[in-house]
């Protein structure tokens, strides 16, 4: 069920280009993890997620989006986070009836699709990003991270990544130019089934469904990653350590571990440094496949998915078949360059300040489609 549209014109130095449409994915429980508990990762508040989103979208309008469409769910980090926001764009609050479950991206992914947005904003970690790639592959994504590892969306500040998010979203800026497709990692049990990971692949042994604890880097058995770097954060740094493999690299990197293997020091959590036994690593093209072997449960970006027995084996290859990301670096280069943000002198209204500009506009509220009022819950 979708909020209604509501239109203002309040303009605060945002340029009315003809632009396209913005979309607004927070994951709430995004960051809030046990996994934050054990290692020593930061907490992500429901205020700092607003304030981050509401940077967002002040950086979007301003760079040419004219439409903004934002998830509602019971946290209200996106509508709570638009309320009070002064700009010139319509907006739409699309209700999914979120529960505060996986679910809730799997809708609010579809119901952006089917209102042909542009650019998907989204504010979660890993498993945030990997939901909507599963059901959206083809999206155009600005990732802003929150989750517990991060390695697949950024932690560039949400204004100028809302912004890059509104040139693409304008055509300012070409997707083609700034926005590559990503790689995945895919895999496949033959028979019955198939999952995406974004960044890595790995099977644990002596490990079980469902567990949220960081990993024992001494249970670990193969890592497929499709990017890695030394600096990076989770199972995938072990191979970041001992080949890094950037997004851009039409290639990905298995490395086996297990007993008997060369003791590495890997960063697998937050302020949680582990011994891996590492037994060989080496490059694989893509669409070169890998078999990820049993008894072990296969974890895919951090999240234990199933267990494969011990006869049993997951064909694995990376593919660059994911979503496009924006480059928010190149694109704001690309956009500078045109002069999206020069601005004509406007007679009388030039010598407005800002302040005055936005004391004169109304705050914005919403509605959904019954007519009832979106508030904020918290």
């Amino acid at each position: 069920m979708a909020g209604s549209v509501q239109t203002r014109s309040c303009s605060h130095g945002g340029i009315n280009a003809a632009g396209g449409t913005v979309g607004i994915i927070a994951n709430p429980v995004s960051g809030r993890d046990v996994r934050r508990v054990a290692a020593r990762g930061a907490v992500s508040t429901t205020e700092d997620k607003r304030n981050r989103i509401a940077r967002a979208v002040i950086g979007a309008v301003t760079a040419g989006a004219t439409r903004i469409v934002a998830m509602a769910e019971p946290f209200s980090i996106a509508t709570g986070a638009l309320t009070d926001l002064r700009i010139d764009a319509e907006v739409e609050i699309v209700d999914v009836g979120a529960t505060v479950s996986p679910a809730d991206t799997i809708r609010a992914a579809e119901a952006m699709r089917s209102r042909n947005v542009s650019v998907l904003v989204t504010l979660g970690g890993d498993g945030t990003n990997r939901t909507i790639a599963k059901v959206w592959p083809e999206a155009t994504l600005v990732p802003m991270s929150t989750g517990t590892n991060n390695v697949f969306p950024s932690l560039t500040e949400p204004t100028v990544a809302g912004a890059a998010a509104g040139l693409v979203a304008s055509g300012a800026v070409s997707p083609a130019a700034c926005a590559p497709r990503s790689k995945l990692v895919t895999a496949v049990l033959p028979g019955c089934w198939s999952e995406i990971a974004l960044v890595d692949a790995v099977t644990l042994a002596d490990d079980f469904v469902g567990n949220r604890m960081p990993a024992d880097g001494m249970r670990m058995r193969q890592l497929l990653v499709s990017q890695a770097h030394p600096a990076s954060i989770g199972l995938s740094s072990l191979a970041g350590l001992l080949r890094p493999c950037s997004r851009a690299e039409d290639a990905g990197v298995l490395v086996e571990c297990g007993p008997g293997g060369r003791p590495m020091r890997a960063p697998l959590a937050p302020g949680l440094y582990g011994t891996v036994p590492v037994l060989s690593c080496r490059t694989l093209e893509l669409g070169e496949a890998a078999q990820l072997r049993g008894p072990a449960v296969l974890s895919l970006d951090g999240d234990r998915e199933r267990a494969i027995g011990a006869h049993e084996s997951v064909t694995a290859r990376v593919q660059r078949n994911g979503p496009r990301v924006v480059d928010v670096q190149r694109t704001l280069e690309l956009g500078a360059a045109a002069g999206v943000f020069e601005m004509p002198l406007r007679g009388a209204a030039a010598s407005l300040s800002v302040s005055q500009e936005l004391s004169a506009a109304p705050p914005m509220g919403y509605r959904r489609a019954d007519g009832t009022e979106v508030r904020d819950c918290c």
